[in-house]
């Protein structure tokens, strides 16, 4: 704000009254939208403003906020209530779309949104723009390119993407707040074969991990964002093994600390990761990448890795 205009800092906002109203306005929306853990934030700003107005009766108003807060967290994690939002890369590319040509944005949608809704309204609202024949959405999220569109066409790419997160930052974000809260990075991953095939047998199968970064974290003022940095990580045949070991052993250690017990998620966790109908189970990875050393001492590393999965998949 700058000082010298004259009659810019006499609105009735800035005043302390102005400042204490907005926070309380603040603290009623984080409520409504379900995010108590800001609300504590927020009244952390007004609690010293009251104190030192010795405000009694607003600082028991606030504390019985507080205490409404917590209790709402509490409950509302043991019933497994809490959804905060479902995100989605959207890529736009055609010269029809001007200065959104070749853009990507991250959309946040209501809690639980399917790919289907999401591709239907943009659908519908790209459509009415540019006419539903001239409208084209991009069924997979591989990566476009640009010299085999028409160029008279427009094209939206629409693809699931999931909150990404390095190792350390696991350390601070614990509750499922934390996990979705001031989030800049997504991810999505793209399973691909080097002859060009989506998916292959085990000893051919790679990933690509796409990770994008916005300009802005969610949840923001606008509920898309535009991605400005784009990081791709390939995942060799036997490093998709390893992610895969160590997925079915976290679902094992879930499904058997399950507190009720859930016998029925139980027997689907132990059918997926033991039964011999599905061919690419445990016992397949075992007999692709285990069965012999590799001669690439590049790949001793990995080797080790998956067979210490193994050990705390039996163990599990």
């Amino acid at each position: 704000v700058s000082p010298d205009e004259e009659g810019i800092c006499s609105g009735k906002y800035f005043t302390e009254a102005g400042l204490v109203g907005l926070l309380e306005q603040a603290a009623a929306s984080f409520s409504m939208a379900g995010m108590y853990e800001a609300v504590n934030e927020v009244y952390k700003v007004l609690i010293p403003i009251h104190e030192a107005n010795r405000d009694a009766k607003k600082l028991s108003t606030i504390h019985g906020k507080l205490q409404e807060a917590f209790s709402k967290i509490v409950h509302q994690v043991m019933d497994g209530k809490r959804m905060f939002g479902t995100y989605f890369r959207v890529g736009f590319y055609g010269t029809k779309f001007g200065d959104l040509d070749e853009q990507e944005f991250v959309y946040k949608e209501p809690a639980i949104t399917k790919l289907a809704e999401i591709s239907h309204r943009l659908e519908g609202f790209y459509g009415e723009r540019f006419g539903e024949d001239v409208l084209e959405v991009i069924k997979d999220s591989n990566p476009v390119d640009k010299c085999k569109l028409d160029p008279n066409k427009a094209y939206i790419q629409i693809t699931y993407v999931e909150p990404y997160f390095d190792t350390y930052e696991m350390k601070d974000r614990i509750t499922y707040f934390d996990k979705n809260y001031n989030l800049r990075r997504f991810m999505y991953c793209t399973p691909f074969t080097l002859d060009g095939r989506a998916h292959g047998d085990l000893h051919e199968q790679f990933k690509r991990k796409t990770i994008l970064t916005t300009s802005h974290a969610f949840p923001y003022i606008k509920t898309r964002i535009n991605v400005i940095h784009k990081e791709e990580i390939i995942l060799t045949p036997i490093e998709v093994a390893i992610e895969d070991m160590q997925k079915k052993t976290q679902e094992l250690a879930f499904a058997t600390h399950q507190d009720p017990a859930d016998p029925k998620m139980l027997q689907m966790v132990l059918q997926g990761s033991v039964g011999t109908t599905v061919n690419q189970g445990p016992l397949e990875v075992a007999q692709v990448f285990l069965s012999e050393i590799p001669n690439d001492p590049k790949l001793f590393r990995h080797h080790n890795k998956l067979r210490l999965c193994f050990k705390d998949f039996t163990k599990r």
